[in-house]
């Protein structure tokens, strides 16, 4: 029996959607399922169970020997939320809970960190087990996944085999729920459909040209294939990058979209806005040695390749994964 938490979302139902393609079927998917906007994900998947997140522990007490592995993908994702509280509760306190149930029953774990752990990058993005006692998150969402990080780090009594993938910016399929926390690609497909153009922030530093800020752009199909291996190779725990290992513009991004839909560009430019304004990361790349060190040896999808699967096959028809 494989748990996935955040089942309903976007990470977690397109990896409940691989598990199934590769033939796993006793699959537990764990969320809060009030959200009738989210209900799309799983449509059609054949699960064992789905567990409400907030009964999830009476259930693992009571079913703990049927499970052979974890993946913890529920979070709190908002970088616009700043009320601490709730990223204490459900990024924090709820991620110590799963890690101590996975040592107590001798449950392998792999669970969702973040490139936002790593700030503005001042002190790179090296996924080093001493960075992040360094690191300054730029909001309360980056620090939640950072102070989880450091606390499991700190832990004596760990799970034979846990890893803690910081993902960067993921795209994909299954993020149609997501509002203003989807991918560019996701509000690019929707702004030129809805008027042949697509609006992106107008850089605020010196040293970006509007449109040149760069990100570490990682499509969601490959966060399922990193994750499906560390379920098999289940050695060498710690923190892993998980990018494509390549910064790419915004405007490049822009352009594959457009190519994509076949659209001529059309490109404009409006204010960041002010309430992320001060907060805003303006380069990111996964160094990704680390993992491909312990024997992932898949390439990642390019920009171009990721957008055209991602528009052609899932954006267009309006599917899911």
């Amino acid at each position: 029996m494989i748990i996935v938490t955040g089942a309903a979302g976007f990470i977690g139902s397109a990896l409940v959607g691989e598990l199934l393609r590769q033939g796993w079927q006793d699959i537990v998917a764990v969320d809060d399922f009030s959200r009738g906007d989210k209900a799309p994900n799983l449509a059609g998947k054949k699960l064992t169970a789905r567990v409400d997140r907030r009964e999830f522990f009476t259930w693992l007490d009571a079913n703990e020997k049927l499970v052979q592995f974890i993946f913890h993908l529920g979070a709190r994702t908002d970088t616009t939320e700043f009320d601490k509280a709730v990223f204490d509760e459900l990024n924090v306190r709820y991620s110590q809970q799963v890690w101590e149930r996975c040592v107590r029953y001798g449950i392998p774990l792999v669970y969702a960190s973040s490139g936002a752990t790593y700030g503005a990058g001042e002190l790179g993005y090296a996924d080093d087990e001493q960075l992040p006692f360094k690191l300054k998150p730029l909001n309360p969402y980056g620090e939640s996944k950072n102070e989880f990080d450091k606390w499991a780090l700190g832990e004596e009594k760990q799970p034979f085999f846990w890893a803690g993938l910081k993902f960067f910016n993921v795209y994909g399929p299954n993020e149609y729920h997501k509002g203003r926390m989807a991918s560019v690609v996701f509000h690019a497909f929707n702004q030129i459909q809805a008027g042949g153009a697509m609006r992106l922030f107008r850089s605020h530093h010196p040293d970006y040209k509007d449109g040149e800020q760069l990100r570490d752009f990682v499509y969601v199909k490959d966060v399922c294939a990193v994750c499906l291996f560390l379920m098999q190779h289940r050695k060498n725990s710690g923190l892993y990058n998980l990018g494509s290992g390549k910064a790419r513009t915004f405007i490049d991004l822009t352009r594959a979209t457009f190519k994509a839909m076949g659209v001529p560009e059309h490109i404009t430019f409006i204010d960041t806005p002010a309430d992320i304004r001060d907060r805003y990361q303006y380069f990111t790349e996964a160094p990704m040695e680390k993992l491909k060190a312990i024997g992932y040896a898949k390439p990642f999808a390019t920009l171009e390749e990721g957008v055209a699967d991602y528009v052609t096959n899932y954006l267009e028809p309006k599917a899911y994964t």
